[in-house]
């Protein structure tokens, strides 16, 4: 008499895992407010998204305490810098100082050199002071789209945006879907005030942008900033000859807010 003899199937080495989703975002939120440290946080993306995770860092006081989580979490993180040509010495000075304090290397990513050259024969070296479209139109050539390409193929993008950044940031969630990338845009410091964001600096002895005991709290491009007034909004330095409301590079223009 015979009988059936059970089929094991080996799993399919080349299977590639799930691409992550609206839901996957939903989860992850949910899970990182109900985490109390930096360092818990990254690690809970990290086992959240099987793909490679990117950190954009503009090495202002809330991406150095990010990088100190990932440092002290021990994730495998892609950390890269935007190299826009336009940088502070300052700001190379910090990523020098980064590095040799948590080992890791941090990535410079540079804009196309054809797309930057014909943007300089178009609208001159400080064109970008003239309207806001051709300030946009730097920041896209520089920022943008050296950003997208950076983050190519991640599941998961990390940044340090808090709600107490400026008005436009108040929403700003832990984890959301950005579909027309493809990616979770994670922000694990989305609910900390800024006196909880120096005090973790302080704690921790994080290296710090020198600029920042000079007036700036935000820092961008040498030519987009400037040192802030008593009393004037963290981000008034930045691109300061602009409205004061709404003032973005396009980086995070698309950042959705809490569901």
């Amino acid at each position: 008499m015979s009988r059936d003899i059970p089929i094991h199937l080996a799993p399919d080495a080349t299977a590639q895992p799930l691409a992550p989703t609206e839901t996957t975002a939903r989860a992850l939120d949910a899970e990182l407010a109900g985490l109390a440290t930096p360092t818990d946080r990254i690690r809970a993306i990290r086992a959240a998204l099987p793909g490679r995770i990117a950190f954009s860092t503009s090495l202002g006081l809330e991406d150095q305490a990010v990088l100190h989580a990932i440092a002290d979490s021990g994730a495998d993180i892609d950390v890269f810098t935007l190299d826009t040509g336009r940088h502070f010495e300052e700001t190379f000075d910090t990523i020098a100082a980064s590095e040799a304090r948590y080992g890791l290397k941090i990535r410079l990513v540079a804009p196309d050199t054809g797309e930057l050259e014909r943007l300089v024969a178009r609208d001159g070296v400080l064109g970008f002071r003239t309207s806001i479209e051709s300030r946009k139109a730097c920041c896209d050539v520089r920022k943008v789209r050296p950003l997208q390409r950076a983050l190519a193929g991640a599941d998961g993008w990390i940044t340090g945006l808090r709600r107490g950044q400026s008005n436009g940031r108040a929403d700003v969630p832990f984890a959301t879907y950005d579909a027309a990338q493809g990616i979770v845009k994670l922000a694990p410091l989305a609910d900390w005030s800024v006196e909880t964001l120096e005090r973790y600096v302080a704690a921790h002895d994080i290296p710090v942008n020198a600029l920042h005991a000079h007036g700036f709290p935000s820092i961008g491009c040498q030519p987009c900033t400037r040192a802030i007034r008593p009393g004037e909004d963290i981000r008034a330095g930045r691109w300061w000859w602009e409205i004061a409301d709404g003032k973005e590079c396009g980086l995070h223009s698309n950042t959705a807010p809490r569901s």
